[in-house]
């Protein structure tokens, strides 16, 4: 770890005002004390930087606040980003490629990881999380994996995203909604449920899942092949689905915004979605078809791709040991219990799972399919140049599935896109 450089104590000359966070334009007042109660603290804080999107709740804050309460030594300062990921995407790059050391602690997109590890513009915290006494199994499997380069670990969970299976549950068996919330069960088994159960309820869809030629197809293919352990079989897989009876004539062209609207309004039987769409069947009120009460939530037969965001450690920072120690406590039970419970975050730390407090602030982990869900997250390519290698799983991807032609081709340019060196 690099020393911390004697020029960052003259931040105490300022430090009431270096320390003002920022979240929603709400800044600490001039005169509040840095560190609160606390007159354990000393004015020779050491700033860190925390380069992190924009935040609609209180979560990133309040974790930011309770960090800087209880630490000694170190002090975060966010720096707020936009929103817009390919913007935030560019901004980091442009910083990182320069070498600078502006942000010490980043938050990345979870398919940002391998290129930022591959430029070697993050630093690897494997000996760090051992010393720490810190297991891969401790946190949510797919994150983990999304920032695993090469063998070695980059990054820690910041907050998971991850697909899921919605069904009718006032539609499906209690017999087959059991199987599909155990997990224990194929796309095989998928394709025969909603063969059996489309037309009924008023649906005209059986499953309906994202397979336009866009990143939610990537994510599709992720899926259906079992993380590209079986590409061929998972193309066939997906090809039987968009040419059956019971999906809509355009399922070539639904992204996440048709299938929602397919089942939210009654249309579909099941649907391969983000945790999203909870929200939106949960402000559609009474007198609709599809209600929070009729709808079961089931984790995908290969597992669910995951999103959300991570965090890691700018390689060039002057305060390692500092981003550390944040890295720690945010990706923490205390850090993640503070992002589930004020921002309604799902938690990436797996042991919050069972908590009480963070179950009642996240309805979705009172289903017993989406807490498996959450056990069982893979991850898309993890690669240095994943735009790339998602283009080109994308495009092969939907040529297939369009013509049902070249299926051996597209196997392979997609196997030779994801192969790991």
């Amino acid at each position: 770890m690099k020393s911390i450089k004697a020029k960052l104590l003259a931040l105490s000359l300022v430090s009431s005002l270096a320390l003002v966070g920022c979240n929603n334009g709400s800044d600490k007042a001039s005169d509040e004390p840095a560190k609160g109660d606390d007159d354990t603290k000393t004015e020779e804080q050491v700033v860190l930087k925390f380069a992190a999107q924009a935040d609609s709740t209180p979560a990133t804050q309040a974790l930011i606040d309770e960090f800087n309460k209880t630490n000694e030594t170190y002090d975060v300062e966010w720096v707020e980003m936009t929103n817009d990921s390919a913007q935030m995407h560019d901004q980091l790059l442009n910083s990182l490629s320069s070498g600078s050391t502006e942000y010490d602690l980043l938050s990345l997109d979870v398919v940002w990881a391998g290129e930022f590890a591959g430029a070697g513009y993050i630093e690897p915290i494997d000996v760090l999380m051992k010393d720490a006494g810190l297991s891969k199994d401790d946190f949510n499997s797919g994150s983990m994996a999304s920032g695993n380069y090469k063998g070695k670990q980059y990054t820690l969970p910041f907050f998971p995203d991850l697909g899921l299976l919605y069904f009718r549950k006032d539609i499906v068996s209690e017999e087959d909604a059991a199987k599909l919330e155990s997990g224990e069960y194929t796309y095989d088994d998928l394709y025969a449920m909603a063969e059996k159960y489309n037309g009924q309820g008023g649906t005209d869809s059986g499953f309906v899942y994202q397979s336009k030629q866009y990143e939610g197809l990537t994510v599709n293919v992720t899926e259906f092949s079992k993380s590209f352990s079986d590409i061929t079989g998972g193309l066939e897989t997906m090809r039987k689905f968009a040419t059956a009876p019971f999906s809509p004539k355009d399922i070539l062209n639904y992204m996440e915004g048709e299938t929602a609207t397919a089942f939210t309004q009654g249309k579909a039987v099941f649907a391969r979605n983000w945790p999203y769409q909870f929200g939106m069947i949960k402000e559609q009120g009474e007198g609709v078809t599809v209600t929070v009460d009729n709808v079961g939530i089931a984790p995908l037969p290969n597992g669910g791709s995951v999103g959300g965001w991570l965090l890691s450690i700018n390689k060039n920072s002057e305060n390692l040991d500092g981003a550390w120690e944040f890295i720690q406590f945010a990706a923490g039970e205390v850090g993640q219990k503070i992002m589930s419970t004020e921002g309604g975050y799902l938690p990436g730390y797996n042991a919050l799972l069972e908590d009480e407090e963070v179950k009642a602030a996240n309805e979705m982990l009172s289903y017993e399919g989406f807490q498996k869900a959450l056990t069982t997250t893979i991850a898309r390519p993890v690669s240095p140049e994943y735009s790339k290698v998602s283009d080109t799983i994308q495009i092969q991807a939907h040529k297939y599935l369009s013509s049902g032609e070249g299926l051996d081709e597209a196997a392979k340019a997609i196997e030779d896109a994801t192969k790991t060196e």
